[in-house]
């Protein structure tokens, strides 16, 4: 870190006060642990989930002061200073009214749940103008101040299947720390709070709210939910990319181009191309996604 911002005041997570608000009977979450550094919150949280699946359940959260190892899409490196980022991971064991599984395509939401509830918890408690690169990022002015990144965790043959689903937000980071030009933070948009603690339990208990309300229509996108509309119109209002000209990168050199359209049942992005053709193109299949 450069030694400019060394002293930078900068709190750490109240991991007692986060559980006794978050969990343990008093919230939604199952349970919430932190710890002070880790390689990835993904990873810990995963490896742990699959190795004891029964002290792992649904909506339980993992919190980190510092990562040393954070990955981002297509394996990306994401590292930041101690205590300046927001960065957590949240189990998902999603099952529909009947406590059946969901299908394989309410599981493709889950990034895009998280991240609209992100946008809209920073718009509504930090103050600032948030919404949704397509497939994982989280704006602020056309730059990038937070990724979510989604993973399913290793279960046996005939379980429920998880999903772990791990978010990073730049909090206090200045111009030095950024991990390119074209990022921001919180405190360079002048958030009306950068409290890490506030943030947290604000952003989890709006994820917690959309997750469960997700789950009670059996993980159908397009079932209006108690804010009296669907999952799936919920992200296309905070969704930037609708509406552009897009560029999309795929693996092997390959591009496609045209007009980003919305989104199919599976959260993938509708493209309509020069020659007047719909192409879907689905997150694992993106290298890049850039407006033209």
């Amino acid at each position: 870190m450069n030694d400019r911002f060394a002293d930078l005041d900068r709190p750490g997570l109240d991991a007692v006060q986060l559980r006794a608000a978050l969990a343990g009977g008093h919230g939604p979450f199952a349970r919430l642990d932190g710890v002070d550094e880790t390689g990835s919150t993904n990873a810990d949280l995963a490896g742990a989930a699959a190795a004891d699946p029964e002290a792992w359940p649904d909506l339980s959260v993992l919190t980190a002061e510092r990562q040393t190892a954070g990955k981002g899409r297509l394996d990306r490196s994401w590292t930041a200073p101690a205590k300046s980022a927001l960065l957590v991971s949240v189990l998902f064991r999603p099952a529909d009214s009947r406590g059946r599984p969901l299908s394989p395509s309410s599981l493709a939401w889950l990034s895009l749940l998280a991240a609209s509830a992100l946008a809209g918890t920073l718009t509504e408690r930090a103050g600032v103008d948030a919404g949704i690169k397509w497939p994982n990022d989280v704006m602020i002015g056309g730059r990038k101040v937070a990724g979510v990144l989604a993973q399913l965790v290793p279960v046996a043959a005939d379980a429920a299947p998880a999903v772990v689903v791990g978010t990073g937000l730049n909090v206090s980071l200045q111009p030095d720390e950024l991990p390119y030009p074209t990022a921001t933070s919180l405190a360079l948009e002048r958030a009306s709070t950068t409290n890490r603690n506030i943030l947290l339990k604000a952003y989890l208990r709006n994820l917690a709210q959309v997750y469960g309300q997700f789950c009670a229509v059996d993980g159908d996108p397009d079932a209006v939910l108690e804010r009296s509309f669907s999952l799936r119109s919920l992200v296309a209002r905070q969704l930037l990319t609708i509406g552009q000209q897009v560029r999309v990168e795929l693996p092997g050199g390959n591009d496609l181009t045209g007009d980003a359209q919305g989104l199919d049942e599976s959260g993938a992005l509708t493209i309509r191309t020069a020659d007047g053709s719909l192409t879907t193109v689905a997150a694992g299949d993106v290298v890049h996604l850039r407006r033209r």
